[in-house]
């Protein structure tokens, strides 16, 4: 006999649970009580629940098995849901594991109570109540086979305390075994016809589950092929962007080449990637619901496939078994020069900008690869501060921790999730001032657990996206977008971490090389970039926008 609590860290355990984000509420302690216990499991006590839901996601995202966060009911759950919502329109595997209200108070509105079904209904893959304790096994086991399978997304679990508190003599899951699809020989015998009568094709990835193996496949297939590859909004890492072949993203700020690069394609491959608002620039990229052009749309989802796109051959696949197959696939054809021309369209678009102001943002990126490993993992929210980021670094495989989702506030707890999933890895997060104030209380966890990443805030006092759309529709007029800072440096000390200014460009090196010593001893450590606001992008200043607003 245990109690729900010990069959519940229990059957996590089985299901190969290392670590578990969260806050610790009173509507779970039997659970918490149980993790005395199992050493094998790690629990992460954070800050926030939105933080550590977010450090969970980050961990589903490297691991490609659910991130989990155990958060307590109603306010808890509340928090917890922005981190849920980056995981659903991510495609990440995770489970989050909520504490309730007791079952003789349901639909009381007892207090803090929540109907979890209404509430994550919308974004997730499954929602359930348990109310047998013997049952806990069964719905831990499916919650994995779900997280994990087709399309990964979010499962919520909740628990109303007497399931935790009740003892039941049951028998733990085994170990979940997903299940993958795989392409049919007339899938791939289809693929190869239209791949013999293209001449301008294109290889488009993204998506999640993208596994090293996938990407070693996918890189043969693509040179087999002649194919030229291209990545969709953020996920520029499933491909090595040093490679000749990469030749850019579909995202926000596009490469205007790129788009017309589409038009005069004969056939595009989308393998993984769900095509959404972003990456579509909004959805005009493709006709719809017939693409202008022979359209592969490759995806683990049967919902995905055919839902804005009817492809010309949809293949119900994951990017690992669809890699491994087409890598087999030799389809001769005159596309050299193809291939070198989109290569030299994305050499050209990452060639230095003039900087606007004493800080260089594009040389302070360029010179990364210089400074750190190749395999360092780069976090980010949402903001102008990414567009530089992202379109001046060259992500290599498994680097790249962006929400597709827009969510502010998500670089910073990621980089945290990241460095505790893995801590030999040097991590890296670049956050906006608005964006890292949203969850920088994080660098306290990150400080008690010894999670050495590098914390870089490009701070330039401003919303500054925000303020970029302001003066694009009301140039001149500056409502809300302003912001009053701390000192971020002194703020980082404050905490237990290391803290470095940098306030013109050559200031930039000598403080990440620093910041990368005090990391080796498990001190984060947080590097302030004083950006002027004139720097909106990398393309115009905010003089530049206002004035061409006007002007209009």
């Amino acid at each position: 006999m245990r109690n729900g609590g010990r069959i519940l860290i229990d059957n996590l355990a089985a299901q190969g649970a290392r670590l578990i984000f969260g806050v610790p509420g009173e509507s779970y302690l039997p659970a918490l009580d149980a993790l005395v216990d199992m050493p094998a499991i790690r629990f992460i006590p954070c800050r926030q629940e939105g933080g550590a839901a977010m450090m969970a996601e980050a961990y589903g995202k490297l691991t490609h098995t659910p991130g989990l966060c155990f958060v307590t009911r109603g306010p808890g759950a509340t928090n917890a849901s922005a981190g849920v919502h980056v995981a659903a329109q991510d495609s990440t595997p995770f489970i989050l594991l909520v504490g309730q209200v007791g079952l003789d108070c349901r639909d009381r509105e007892a207090f803090q109570e929540v109907d979890y079904q209404q509430m994550f209904g919308g974004m997730c893959k499954c929602v359930a109540e348990i109310t047998d304790t013997a049952r806990i096994p069964e719905y831990v086991a499916r919650a994995y086979a779900t997280a994990t399978q087709g399309r990964p997304g979010p499962v919520v679990l909740v628990f109303p305390e007497e399931v935790l508190n009740e003892s039941a003599d049951v028998k733990d899951a085994p170990q979940v075994m997903t299940a993958y699809a795989a392409p049919r020989p007339y899938d791939l015998e289809a693929l190869a016809a239209l791949l013999s009568r293209a001449e301008r094709p294109l290889l488009i990835l993204g998506g999640s589950g993208w596994t090293a193996e996938a990407t070693a496949n996918i890189t043969k297939f693509a040179e087999n092929c002649m194919l030229p590859v291209h990545t969709s909004f953020r996920r520029q890492d499933v491909f090595d962007n040093t490679h000749p072949h990469y030749g850019g993203e579909f995202g926000l700020g596009i490469n205007p080449q790129l788009v017309e690069r589409v038009k005069q394609s004969d056939l595009v491959i989308a393998v993984g990637a769900r095509f959404g608002e972003n990456p579509s620039q909004g959805y005009t990229l493709f006709g719809i619901p017939a693409p202008s052009m022979p359209f592969v749309h490759v995806h683990p989802s049967s919902d995905e496939l055919g839902k804005v796109y009817q492809a010309d051959l949809p293949i119900l696949c994951g990017p690992v078994e669809f890699a491994k197959a087409a890598a087999q696939l030799k389809v001769p054809g005159n596309r050299a020069k193809w291939v070198k021309a989109g290569r030299a369209i994305y050499d050209a678009w990452q060639q230095p900008l003039p900087p606007a102001t004493a800080v260089d943002m594009c040389k302070i990126i360029q010179s990364l690869p210089t400074l750190l490993p190749d395999d360092t993992i780069y976090t980010n929210g949402a903001g102008n501060y990414a567009t530089w980021l992202h379109r001046f670094h060259r992500y290599r495989p498994g680097t790249q921790l962006a929400p597709t989702s827009g969510s502010m506030g998500y670089g910073m707890p990621a980089a945290v999730g990241a460095k505790l999933t893995s801590p030999e890895t040097t991590v890296v997060n670049f956050s906006g001032d608005g964006c890292y104030m949203m969850h920088g209380q994080e660098l306290a966890t990150a400080v008690q657990h010894k999670a050495g990443a590098i914390f870089i805030v490009v701070n330039n006092s401003s919303y500054g996206t925000i303020r970029m759309h302001q003066e694009r529709r009301f140039p001149g007029r500056v409502s809300s977008t302003d912001l009053h800072n701390p000192d971020f440096v002194a703020l980082a000390k404050a905490y237990g971490a290391e803290g470095y200014k940098v306030t013109k460009t050559d200031d930039f090196a000598p403080a990440l090389k620093a910041a990368l010593a005090n990391t080796l001893t498990g001190q984060p450590a947080l590097i302030e970039i004083v950006l002027d606001v004139e720097a909106l992008t990398p393309k115009q200043t905010l003089t530049q926008i206002r004035a061409a607003a006007q002007k209009a």
